[in-house]
């Protein structure tokens, strides 16, 4: 069950490139920055993530990135998921995130198994909720 709204983003994509296309499967890497809130503090994010487009045309994606505060506290994460083309011409990612951090400040985010929702639209605007896995 989805449990407590941990942060939100609203960002850009700031590159993309083709990184295969054997068998007829294109793999593409895209690399994004935003701004937000994680656990109510003010971060940046940036991250980049491989996505494979799959036979039934979803798609399956892994990355990973970095979130800092203003004070320079860093939080790194990883995560993989499923997305699927929107009406806008974007994404909709849907999947879970898992976090690494020594700043005492973001600790019990290195227990938790985050869900997001990240959603993409082909003008390269980006947005996401994260939330709390119970």
């Amino acid at each position: 069950m989805l449990g407590e709204l941990l942060g939100e983003i609203q960002g850009e994509t700031t590159g993309m490139r083709v990184l295969s296309t054997d068998g007829g499967h294109p793999v593409v890497e895209a690399s994004f920055q935003a701004t937000g809130t994680l656990l109510g503090a003010p971060v940046k994010d940036m991250g980049t993530y491989e996505s494979l487009v799959r036979p039934d045309g979803t798609l399956f994606g892994e990355g990973q990135g970095v979130t800092m505060t203003q004070d320079g506290e860093t939080i790194t994460w990883h995560g993989s998921g499923v997305g699927r083309f929107n009406d806008s011409g974007g994404v909709d990612w849907r999947g879970a995130l898992f976090y690494e951090t020594a700043a005492s400040s973001f600790a019990r985010l290195v227990g938790v198994a985050a869900l997001f929702e990240f959603d993409t639209e082909e003008s390269g605007k980006v947005s996401g909720r994260i939330h709390e896995w119970r």
